[in-house]
């Protein structure tokens, strides 16, 4: 996303090939394993030299995010455009100490390896992440070792003609983006997380195991938390004679309309 309004033609997914350095060699093909992805940059354009100043990555497997992120900050070696720093807030002065793109390449694409890269918007990033990596020569494309699923294409998709950036999707889907007054690439990872959950299946930060659940940076749990029982105080409403005898009525005429018992009939009796 970088923080800019832009357009682009979104990425569909694409199917890593061979080879990256073997990067892809360690994949375990028995579970899903999603990298929710985001950066920041000095500009618009690689081509005329900005580069990526941070990068924030959100783990997701079987679409739960697993808390095992990715977070770091660069030295550009190069003045940030205005523009830019009114986007994200981020300042030369507060990189100065901070390490460069090939000091951290390594572990970076260690940490892709194999995964499907969820970004909105894909072609920025993507095109920022090559940039960079067309100066590190053990690494090739991010494509070459990585799927990219764009959620900006999934989102025209599913609501052709309307806004589809983070923050409309976030009001469609209910999802908090109230710390969200500055972009910043793991806020905006975090919160893309949440939104790409909600639109491509309606179930987000799902757990079913209570030793999973987490707390957010913003106080809220992810996952779902387990419920005392005995604090919870169950209403049951009994059926009517007159529901009764239309459930009858029902089951009957079911039963003349397919030739056989109902599979209600049977389902109660085993009860």
């Amino acid at each position: 996303m970088g923080g800019f309004d832009r357009l682009f033609v979104g990425l569909e997914i694409v199917a890593p090939t061979a080879g990256c350095c073997g990067l892809l060699s360690n994949r375990n093909p028995g579970h899903m394993r999603q990298i929710v992805l985001d950066t920041e940059t000095t500009g618009l354009e690689p081509e005329q030299g900005h580069r990526i100043i941070e990068i924030g990555c959100v783990e997701l497997m079987e679409r739960r995010p697993t808390g095992n992120n990715f977070h770091v900050y660069l030295q550009p070696d190069r003045e940030i455009d205005a523009a830019a720093v009114e986007v994200h807030g981020i300042t030369n002065e507060f990189l100065a100490d901070k390490p460069r793109f090939a000091d951290i390449a390594g572990d970076l694409m260690t940490y892709l390896q194999g995964a499907e890269l969820v970004i909105h918007n894909a072609p920025f990033d993507v095109g920022f992440l090559d940039a960079e990596l067309a100066h590190v020569d053990k690494f090739g494309k991010v494509d070459e070792c990585c799927a990219v699923l764009d959620t900006l294409v999934m989102a025209r998709k599913k609501h052709p003609g309307q806004r589809n950036s983070l923050d409309a999707l976030c009001g469609r889907y209910d999802v908090d983006n109230s710390r969200r007054d500055k972009h910043g690439a793991l806020l905006d990872a975090e919160i893309l997380a949440d939104v790409y959950l909600a639109m491509s299946g309606g179930q987000r930060a799902l757990s079913l195991d209570a030793a999973a659940v987490s707390e957010r940076p913003d106080g809220q749990h992810s996952g779902i938390r387990r419920v005392a029982r005995e604090a919870v105080n169950l209403v049951v409403v009994q059926a009517s004679s007159e529901e009764l005898d239309a459930h009858q009525s029902r089951l009957q005429a079911i039963e003349q309309a397919c030739g056989g018992e109902a599979a209600w009939r049977r389902l109660y009796q085993r009860q």
